[in-house]
């Protein structure tokens, strides 16, 4: 059995971009057995996600595409703020069959945020994912 939780990253906008950043930073720091499989961004060519696809980790423009990595994905953070993709995440997720994968909304990122120690509140500029 693998220990480690693997976690995929869709929306990386301003609130995607700083869980991100904070996330991974308690992964190493902490050496969490804990790794980002996949990420999705609208914007392929943007710092972050230049800097997951430089590290291999597989990018998607289309956030919903994470759901054909399976049971390879434990945890799916949704931070698009798009009602539409969390929506199509779980029809995705329905019909795949797939009962082992498990979406966590914005409001779970921002639990975990307030765990990380951080003084600024994790917000979304306009415009979403």
């Amino acid at each position: 059995m693998n220990n480690k939780i693997r976690v995929a990253l869709l929306g990386l906008g301003n609130v995607g971009e700083n869980f991100a950043e904070h996330f991974l930073e308690q992964i190493q720091e902490g050496q969490r057995p804990i790794e980002i499989v996949a990420v999705a961004h609208h914007h392929m060519d943007s710092p972050v996600a230049l800097g997951f696809a430089q590290s291999g980790v597989p990018v998607y423009e289309d956030a919903t595409e994470v759901i054909k990595m399976g049971e390879n994905v434990d945890i799916i953070f949704d931070l698009t703020g798009s009602a539409e993709v969390r929506q199509n995440l779980r029809k995705g997720m329905m019909d795949s069959g797939n009962k082992h994968t498990v979406i966590a909304p914005e409001v779970f990122a921002n639990l975990l945020w307030m765990f990380f120690g951080e003084d600024v509140v994790l917000t979304r500029r306009a415009g979403g994912y």
